[in-house]
C-alpha cells in the first residue's frame, strides 16, 4: 500500500508520494474550516486504491484537527459520499 498521507502546509495540499509520483489533494484553510478543491492522481497511479487512500488519510487528519469540510472538489465529494463515516465532518 502507498506511504502515509502527510499534510504539505506550505503548498496547501495532502499529498501521497508512491512509486516516484505524488497524488495530491489541494485545500483553503479558514478557522475551523478546510475547503479541498482539487484533487489529484497523476494516471500512472490510477486504479490502484490511492485516491481513495488520499482522501481517507486527509479527512482522518481533518477529524483529528477538529475542523470540518467544505468539499469543492468532485473526487473528494464522491469519497464521502461512498464512506459514510466522514459525512459528519461536512460543514
Amino acid at each position: 500500500m502507498p506511504a502515509t498521507v502527510r499534510d504539505n502546509p506550505a503548498r496547501h495540499r495532502y499529498e501521497l508520494e508512491t512509486e516516484g509520483h505524488v497524488a495530491f489533494a489541494e485545500y483553503r484553510l479558514a478557522p475551523g474550516v478546510i475547503t479541498f478543491v482539487h484533487t489529484e492522481v497523476p494516471k500512472q497511479l490510477g486504479g490502484k486504491g490511492v485516491g481513495s487512500a488520499l482522501a481517507r488519510g486527509a479527512l482522518e487528519d481533518v477529524r483529528r484537527r477538529g475542523f470540518k469540510v467544505v468539499v469543492e472538489c468532485p473526487f473528494i465529494k464522491g469519497f464521502i459520499a461512498k464512506h459514510a463515516e466522514f459525512s459528519d465532518l461536512l460543514a
